[in-house]
């Protein structure tokens, strides 16, 4: 069973696994934990690592989605923080910056990806990636 956890999407990626007929099968829930209160009470994201690396980093990120495995029934979490933009970004984190935790069947991977584009297309491209690299894991 799969479980989401998305910020910079809204729940883009939930919407792409509900789209298909059956994934009740193996779709479980998602959380859209867009602010930072919502990554701490809805997934347990310690607040502490959000003020020490912010909410788009690779701590948060595994954080999520460690927190969506544990506050569901899954085996599998895939999270996703971001700047889609256009505004939020910086010369650390520019927009088009996702950070993406992996949790398969125990174990907790990330990575980062700079994606080109209007916020629709950031968006879209972090859909994408986080569902084929999850299909890789698996």
């Amino acid at each position: 069973m799969l479980a989401t956890a998305e910020s910079c999407t809204g729940g883009m990626i939930a919407a792409a696994c509900t789209d298909l007929a059956g994934s009740s099968n193996w779709f479980e829930r998602g959380f859209v934990s867009y602010s930072n209160e919502a990554k701490t009470e809805l997934l347990g994201v310690d607040p502490a690592l959000v003020a020490a690396h912010g909410a788009v980093s690779e701590v948060v990120a595994r954080a999520m989605a460690f927190g969506a495995v544990r506050h569901s029934r899954a085996q599998v979490g895939v999270a996703v923080t971001g700047v889609a933009g256009p505004g939020g970004g910086s010369r650390e984190k520019p927009v088009g910056t996702v950070w993406f935790g992996f949790q398969v069947d125990g174990l907790l991977t990330s990575e980062t990806r700079l994606f080109p584009g209007d916020r629709a297309a950031v968006r879209e491209a972090t859909v994408r990636h986080a569902l084929n690299r999850l299909l890789q894991l698996l």
